[in-house]
């Protein structure tokens, strides 16, 4: 299991640093924010469709046929863990060596989006503020660095949850 868990874990850490790549261009002050979410969050379902593949060759190949949802659940999550902490570890890198700026554009174009919206002012100062709270904890690596771990985990345990429930077989 080992192997396997190793094998799809870099491969699918690979293909999300892979995709993070391909969205920096869209993460400048002048350019919308979606296409690079869209981007992330498309690239991070195919990245995490590894666990789907490792667990079925696992299941046939060294388990003849027969998998619980328990071990093909821990297999998914171990996977998801390993291709995880290549992608915060790709940010970390990425963002404090090509994008020191980062929060602070993503911070003024959420306050412009804002001031925009047909929010009250009451509401609209509320929301600013827990951006700016949060712009000031992204200062803090850890918090930058469990932040991150946030946005990519939980898609990598759904979608270890999906593959243990399509994939398992009683024997």
């Amino acid at each position: 299991m080992k192997k396997t868990v190793i094998k799809y874990g870099l491969l699918s850490g690979l293909l999300l640093a892979l995709f993070m790549s391909i969205t920096i261009p869209f993460m400048d002050k002048t350019t919308d924010s979606a296409w690079a979410q869209f981007i992330g969050f498309a690239g991070m379902i195919v990245a995490f469709t590894a666990i789907f593949v490792a667990i079925s060759k696992y299941r046939d190949q060294c388990l003849n046929g027969v998998i619980s949802f328990g071990r093909a659940f821990l297999l998914g999550l171990y996977i998801a863990l390993i291709a995880s902490t290549l992608y915060v570890v790709t940010w970390m890198i990425i963002s404090e060596l090509f994008m020191p700026d980062f929060m602070d554009n993503y911070l003024e174009a959420a306050i412009s989006k804002i001031n925009k919206s047909s929010l009250s002012v009451t509401e609209k100062m509320e929301q600013i503020n827990q951006y700016e709270k949060m712009a000031e904890w992204y200062k803090k690596p850890i918090l930058k660095f469990l932040f991150t771990y946030v946005e990519v985990l939980p898609i990598g345990i759904l979608m270890s949850l999906m593959a243990a429930a399509f994939l398992r077989k009683n024997g």
